[in-house]
């Protein structure tokens, strides 16, 4: 997934979509929220397991710069 992509996700997103911004299939997904080791926090709503987009945003390193033109993560350099 793309910064831009991942910019145009809704607020919240399902355990699988947030897996896929980190290249993870759904197995492994749910293995690892199941772990508590999921690289952001994943949030219990009822029987569903979402994360929000700002948490993948910043595990990323993905600033919020919609309608900028930039489309690349900041550097830290």
């Amino acid at each position: 997934m793309f910064p831009d992509d991942v910019r145009a996700l809704p607020v919240v997103v399902d355990l699988t979509t947030a897996g896929k911004a980190f290249g993870l299939g759904r197995d492994l997904s749910a293995l690892l929220a199941e772990r508590d080791e999921f690289p952001t926090p994943v949030l219990r709503l009822g029987r569903r397991r979402v994360v929000t987009r700002a948490s993948i945003m910043t595990a990323l390193g993905v600033t919020d710069l919609a309608g900028t033109g930039q489309s690349e993560a900041v550097s830290t350099q």
